[in-house]
């Protein structure tokens, strides 16, 4: 089995850092939302998943796996749930870049398929959705300068600088000859326009996970509720609220109609509405939930970008182009969801 890690080189670096003896044991690859390496084991009894990013490294692939293994460690002890951080290494030569190790989540996905009593119970997936929003809020209780995460990002004028970033990145995919995508999405620039006239006044900073929705949550496999927010490539210091905006921009809007951009789950019914996801956060919650609609619009407008990278990317030949053609209907999906909010 291809494992993408120096299993040699792993179990010198665990011995140096005191973490059992003997081989590593019953390694498995497992699937996941990214393109990162996961990988099960055990050592010496215990197990373990290695968490690291893709044999061919992006840009910056080192420096997101050390702040997510930074952040995730910052986490011990609070309300979020999470995976837990054994170890971590930040020297690129033990296995050929950044990772680090963590104890496995007891659950499963609920986007890869629910458990025949969750499957079978509206009530209980009303509760896991209700389940996921008190995670969230917890994380938006968070204190980021107590917990030493004070310079993980720029907070001053975070809202401010959002459409001007991510109307940067949708203009740099020209520099990509190749990319035929901008025809097709429609409204961009009205919605990054109806984003700038609509901006909230104020906000309160905090960390913010930046990809929160059904396909990063463990569940509890015997009760509906979250074991653990997992990928937190994305996590910096803005405003949480828009954690919650993404949540929605990702959120099937009915049974029958998940969409392209929605990341849906069977069966849908007894799944919370949004107006109840938002409500919750505000009962858990001292943020002003009154302009979550604009949230959801900005968490529209900036993942619907982000995925068009992918698929200027493979418009070039650099990923395939079942993934990028996947992403573009799933960016135009996003943007016209947020053209019929502003609507």
């Amino acid at each position: 089995m291809e494992t993408g890690v120096d299993i040699q080189a792993l179990e010198a670096w665990m011995d140096q850092q005191g973490l059992g003896s003997g081989g590593v044991q019953h390694v498995e690859r497992l699937v996941g939302g990214t393109q990162n390496i996961l990988l099960s084991f055990t050592r010496a009894g215990r197990e373990y998943v290695l968490r690291r990013p893709p044999i061919v490294l992006r840009r910056n692939s080192n420096e997101t796996m050390r702040r997510e293994a930074r952040v995730l460690m910052a986490l011990a002890g609070t309300e979020v749930p999470h995976p837990r951080v054994i170890a971590s290494c930040s020297d690129e030569a033990v296995l050929g870049a950044a990772f680090y190790l963590m104890e496995p989540v007891s659950g499963y996905n609920p986007a890869q398929g629910l458990p025949e009593k969750f499957a079978a119970s509206p009530e209980l997936r009303h509760e896991m959705g209700l389940s996921l929003i008190d995670g969230l809020t917890a994380l938006g209780r968070l204190d980021h300068v107590a917990l030493g995460l004070s310079d993980l990002g720029r907070s001053e004028n975070y809202l401010e600088r959002q459409v001007a970033r991510w109307s940067a990145q949708l203009a740099g995919y020209e520099d990509t000859p190749e990319w035929d995508g901008l025809a097709d999405l429609v409204g961009v620039k009205r919605i990054g326009e109806w984003l700038e006239a609509h901006r909230p006044k104020s906000y309160q900073s905090g960390l913010i996970h930046g990809d929160f929705h059904l396909a990063n949550m463990m569940f509890e496999p015997d009760a509906p509720r979250l074991a653990a927010i997992v990928d937190w490539e994305l996590t910096t210091i803005g405003d949480p609220l828009l954690d919650l905006g993404w949540l929605m921009a990702t959120w099937p809007e009915s049974a029958d109609d998940f969409g392209a951009g929605a990341v849906g789950i069977t069966p849908w019914s007894g799944f919370p509405t949004p107006e109840e996801l938002v409500a919750r956060y505000g009962a858990g919650s001292d943020r002003d939930v009154s302009a979550m609609e604009w949230y959801g619009v900005l968490a529209c407008y900036k993942l619907g970008i982000i995925q068009e990278g992918t698929y200027a990317r493979a418009c070039a030949g650099k990923v395939p182009m079942s993934v990028g053609e996947h992403l573009h209907e799933r960016t135009i999906w996003l943007l016209q969801r947020a053209l019929q909010w502003i609507s």
